[in-house]
């Protein structure tokens, strides 16, 4: 059996010798698409339109097709949604989305549109 100490629930988790901070702040970065100005896409960017290109199926497969103009917005809105949720994971942070306020300013407008 393992003792704790009092203070090791402070501790930062680590996953592999890996802080998962690291992780957890990093992989918002890493979805969100970069602008170049070359040819051709470097894998990252290709993964990240993969990713993009998915989501986006999934989202419109049972919108019909009228409702297609809206795959941006809808796109987007998830990327910040998974974003400030993944944020959240983080110890001792705060989760945006859990507040009324956000969730209200957010789904007024599009209810309306």
């Amino acid at each position: 059996m393992m003792t704790l100490g009092l203070f090791d629930q402070f501790m930062s988790p680590v996953f592999l010798g890996i802080p998962l901070i690291l992780i957890a702040l990093s992989l918002p970065w890493i979805l969100f698409p970069r602008p170049t100005a070359h040819w051709l896409d470097d894998r990252l960017l290709a993964l990240q339109g993969h990713f993009v290109n998915s989501f986006t199926q999934q989202i419109l497969q049972s919108v019909n097709p009228k409702g297609h103009k809206w795959a941006v917005l809808f796109t987007t809105l998830m990327l910040l949604l998974v974003t400030l949720n993944t944020l959240g994971l983080l110890p001792y942070t705060f989760t945006p989305t859990t507040q009324l306020s956000l969730n209200m300013a957010l789904a007024a407008p599009l209810w309306l549109a």
